[in-house]
């Protein structure tokens, strides 16, 4: 059977009888002095127990990313850091209360909290992290993560630019712990149509690819902007990190009140780019899987959009993108096409989304019609089998299980931090095409950078507000 050339780097091996041997092979393998947490050889070792600490603990991290991690028997969150203390409270009780529940323990775990994810950092009972903070924190916190030998699931996008991607990436792969992000529509649970769409495009069902478009809708205008007392308990100015500081108020950060209600950081680009960067690494991740470029980016992009002109929040509306790939693939993104992914070629087309529809409940949506979560031109090509003598790709149940069972086995992983860091990029290229509306960018993949146009390249890093941000993190030199 043809397989798919499965992505990933070395990675060090956690279960030796020296603790020593393996601190050694780490730096010589990757010149990065590596951290081996205690319980690596202890009772809680990666074969027995996985301590996990979740770091942010809003919307994602209560809806998604914990639920999924209880569910496994081989793993127990431990402890959490939120710069919010009012949500630090809530969070160990919704911890504690769903542990209590899954074992009939109700002293089963006594979450430890932190108002600082750096001291969270130096637990050495904590074997990994899961990082569900809002988007200008990710970079930061999972590069230091790795310095710290913890393993990372990360919600997406990677980076707020492609400069800390890049940075990112380079020193994760290095460093060696297991990163995962949190691409979940590559995994079977809960929605197996998004990797047969990429099998049978990748194994000519609809001929050759000539189009894929991509169904993601703009935010709206609008959030209160008067300025607001910051609540008790909660670190504005860490919170704020690396971007510039700005007066607090309720539409510009999250809820006090709801916590699963969509937070208003979502639609201003001081902490992100909008839906192209919120949905699209969802998305165009999964384009990228079917168009087998994912360790590439496209290498033209031009952009039409809609920016608010009044109130608080300021990032796209409507807008549409074109890039197209080296490969000759063009790809249109929107929020006239249905939410979801559209392959077109020449004998054909495969179409599929979300079972359900579109996004949560909270995000936007997309204008489209309502085709079916997994649909073709013609319904034999779903039906078609995958041959042994095909390309078969990677194979995850659920994300989170995936991630951890990496962690135990050493394999990589569905979504490492290179095709992590590609998904995140091909969007930030979209996004800094939008700041150019009508003209034409062209993007080099490999330099990562942006050719003969000084003014687009600017976009590719950010000035960081010491002492946060990316470019403070001390990293150690290699040790001869």
């Amino acid at each position: 059977m043809k397989k798919e050339k499965k992505p990933g780097v070395s990675r060090r091996d956690f279960i030796t009888t020296s603790a020593k041997a393996t601190a050694a092979s780490a730096i010589a393998v990757s010149g990065f002095p590596t951290i081996v947490p205690s319980s690596v050889f202890g009772q809680n070792a990666p074969s027995n127990k996985i301590n996990v600490a979740q770091i942010g603990i809003g919307r994602i991290a209560r809806g998604h990313d914990l639920p999924c991690v209880f569910k496994c028997d081989d793993a127990r969150v431990i402890a959490l850091a939120d710069y919010d203390g009012a949500r630090q409270v809530s969070g160990k009780k919704f911890i504690e209360d769903a542990y209590a529940k899954k074992t009939g323990q109700a002293n089963y775990v006594d979450v430890k909290m932190y108002d600082n994810y750096q001291e969270l950092l130096t637990n050495k009972d904590i074997d990994a992290v899961m990082i569900s903070t809002p988007d200008h924190w990710h970079a930061q916190v999972a590069i230091e993560a790795a310095l710290a030998g913890k393993h990372i699931y990360c919600q997406k996008p990677t980076s707020l630019t492609i400069e800390e991607g890049r940075k990112m990436s380079d020193i994760i792969r290095k460093t060696n712990v297991v990163f995962q992000l949190g691409s979940q529509q590559r995994s079977a649970d809960p929605w197996p149509q998004f990797k047969k769409a990429c099998e049978l495009v990748r194994n000519g069902r609809i001929g050759t690819l000539k189009t894929v478009r991509v169904g993601l809708p703009g935010d709206p205008a609008g959030g209160d902007a008067k300025e607001m007392p910051v609540p008790d308990r909660f670190n504005y100015d860490a919170w704020l990190g690396s971007t510039p500081y700005i007066y607090y108020t309720l539409d510009r950060v999250h809820s006090t009140t709801d916590v699963n209600s969509r937070p208003g950081w979502l639609r201003l680009e001081q902490f992100g780019a909008g839906m192209i960067t919120g949905w699209g690494v969802h998305h165009i991740d999964i384009a990228h899987w079917g168009m087998n470029t994912e360790y590439t980016g496209p290498v033209e992009a031009e952009a039409t959009v809609d920016f608010p002109k009044a109130g608080l929040w300021n990032v796209h509306g409507d807008f549409e993108v074109n890039m197209k790939y080296a490969n000759g693939v063009t790809m249109v993104v929107n929020g006239k096409y249905q939410n979801g992914i559209k392959f077109e070629g020449t004998k054909g087309w495969i179409f599929c989304t979300r079972s359900g529809g579109g996004a949560t409940a909270s995000d936007p949506k997309s204008n489209g019609g309502r085709m079916a979560a997994f649909d073709a031109s013609d319904k034999k090509i779903l039906e078609s089998v995958i041959g042994p003598n095909e390309t078969h790709l990677y194979d995850s149940p659920e994300q989170h299980r995936n991630w951890l069972d990496s962690i135990k086995n050493k394999k990589p992983n569905i979504s490492p931090i290179e095709v992590a860091h590609r998904s995140c990029s091909a969007c930030l290229v979209a996004h800094a095409a939008m700041k150019f509306p009508g003209q034409k960018l062209y993007w080099d993949p490999t330099t990562e950078k942006f050719k003969s146009n000084v003014e687009a390249n600017k976009l590719l890093s950010r000035p960081q507000r010491y002492p946060y941000g990316t470019n403070y993190i001390k990293v150690p030199k290699a040790k001869v």
